[in-house]
């Protein structure tokens, strides 16, 4: 039996941000994670001599003034060696036109859009317009969706007059932005920002809300910026852990979590795990959870039944998706040259690929040769249930439909590949213990986002939610943003009430 004051469920980027920002203010915390690694969806594995990025392959938030860059400032620990991406996705429709370079130079990127989509200028600058006020507003560290007052009190203090101009989009799509511009029958640009609203959103321009979408889509651009890790994703972790270890946090690996109670006896929450048919329980005043809050209908069992429409509400999330993801290697001379890490391409038969290159010398493969990674979305119903003979069966097709969509993009021969595996939901959730190996969060329609999504803070006293499914949704800033709130709220609860970055 194990006591802190805090136990941190999952060693993502979300439980190890949550845990070391309030063990540096000299709470004991335990972090519990089932996997043998920290990182979750932003780890990464190694197969003969490469290093794979298992989801997540770029990161937002390292400039000045970002999520990532205050935390790693207030934990005193410096920030992974990273490059601007510049720019920052190619995006090729394969529609006869040219590709799409998102630029980091804003300048350029305004230019580049008027020249691929003419007419469409006054969409983009209601979009920045939409995410000025956003960042403005986020960097006053609101706290969504309310549940009491200090919550709102932190809401209020973070508005000001252009969000209440932006706050009448609240139920509105990045659709009504284009209809409202005259667009609503541009194709070209709906489908240019349907590969990348999915990529943010996991959702299309008729169900990305207005007020997310605007943001995701300014987010490549001066002043912020998406950036690539030297050596891997993993760095983000690895630095994160060296601040745990450095505040005397207890990270535990390989102990899946199977109940959490409250045990009215200690007056603390009991999270009972398992590691090698040992049991082991833990007891603390509060516990952040960020599994996918869908993993609460096992884990809080008996908790959640005394409570129906919370359960309900659990039980009532949208699914998200799943993902198909082709890790492969070769060298830099059989691919035709890049003047990109990251491309997004329509292939006929399987949607849209969006596909990370590593750069030569960055630690994922040998001099002279590269990493490729390519994902796809698919339902994750697709791929549980079946024979393991027609599983089998499926997963080779893919890897066949996948390799030849690359071989056609980036003049590939067949025989030069000296790597190359597919990994399905199933894969994912045994690496990651998803349900149904889902990635990301809930796809951020109106109906799941601000003020209408899941709250951190949940029915149960002392019991918190954290991740990709709280606002203000994926990704890994995202998710420290996430975690940055609920660490206020426990300090709140605690009566700290002026904790900010």
């Amino acid at each position: 039996m194990s006591k802190s004051e805090i136990v941190v469920v999952g060693a993502g980027i979300a439980g190890l941000t949550s845990a070391a920002i309030l063990s540096k203010l000299g709470f004991s915390v335990t972090l519990i994670e089932s996997h043998t690694q920290s990182g979750g969806c932003a780890g990464t594995f190694k197969r003969k001599k490469y290093i794979f990025d298992v989801g997540a392959t770029q990161v937002a938030g390292l400039e000045e003034g970002g999520i990532h860059f205050k935390i790693f400032k207030f934990l005193e620990i410096p920030l992974p060696e990273a490059s601007i991406l510049n720019p920052a996705c190619i995006v090729d429709l394969n529609d006869g036109s040219k590709p799409i370079p998102i630029w980091y130079d804003k300048n350029k990127w305004i230019k580049e859009r008027e020249t691929q989509f003419p007419g469409s200028s006054n969409f983009w600058k209601i979009c920045n317009l939409i995410h000025k006020s956003n960042w403005t507003f986020a960097n006053k560290n609101p706290v969504l969706p309310i549940k009491n007052l200090w919550d709102f009190s932190q809401l209020f203090k973070a508005l000001d007059p252009t969000n209440l101009a932006t706050g009448l989009l609240l139920k509105s799509t990045i659709f009504d932005l284009l209809g409202i511009c005259g667009l609503s029958k541009d194709h070209r640009l709906i489908n240019f920002l349907n590969l990348q609203l999915k990529l943010y959103s996991q959702e299309d321009v008729y169900k990305t809300a207005a007020l997310y979408g605007s943001t995701v889509l300014q987010i490549s651009q001066q002043p912020h910026g998406l950036w690539h890790f030297k050596k891997s994703m993993q760095v983000l972790s690895e630095a994160l852990e060296d601040s745990l270890k450095k505040t005397g946090v207890n990270i535990v690996f390989g102990q899946k979590v199977n109940s959490i109670n409250f045990d009215d006896v200690k007056n603390s929450w009991k999270v009972c795990a398992i590691s090698k048919q040992e049991n082991l329980e833990y007891y603390a005043k509060d516990v952040i959870y960020t599994p996918p809050p869908q993993c609460l209908l096992k884990h809080l069992g008996n908790s959640l039944d005394s409570n129906r429409d919370y359960k309900n509400r659990i039980e009532s999330l949208p699914d998200p998706s799943g993902a198909l993801v082709f890790y492969s290697a070769l060298r830099k001379e059989h691919i035709n040259s890049q003047s990109s890490n990251h491309y997004q391409f329509v292939s006929n038969e399987l949607g849209s690929l969006f596909v990370s290159i590593s750069e030569d010398g960055d630690g994922r493969a040998p001099i002279g040769e590269i990493t490729l990674i390519a994902s796809l979305f698919t339902k994750t119903n697709d791929w549980f249930n079946l024979e393991k003979l027609e599983y089998n069966k499926k997963k080779k097709d893919y890897l066949q439909k996948i390799s030849f969509a690359l071989e056609n993009q980036f003049d590939i021969a067949s025989e030069n590949w000296l790597h190359k595996e597919l990994a399905t939901p199933l894969g994912f959730e045994r690496w990651t213990n998803r349900p149904n190996g889902i990635v990301g969060g809930l796809g951020q329609s109106p109906d799941v986002f601000g003020l209408f999504g899941l709250p951190s803070r949940t029915p149960f006293k002392g019991l918190w939610l954290c991740g990709d499914s709280i606002y203000p949704g994926e990704g890994t800033a995202g998710v420290s943003q996430s975690a940055l709130m609920v660490s206020r709220q426990i300090l709140a609860s605690r009566g700290i009430n002026d904790f900010n970055l």
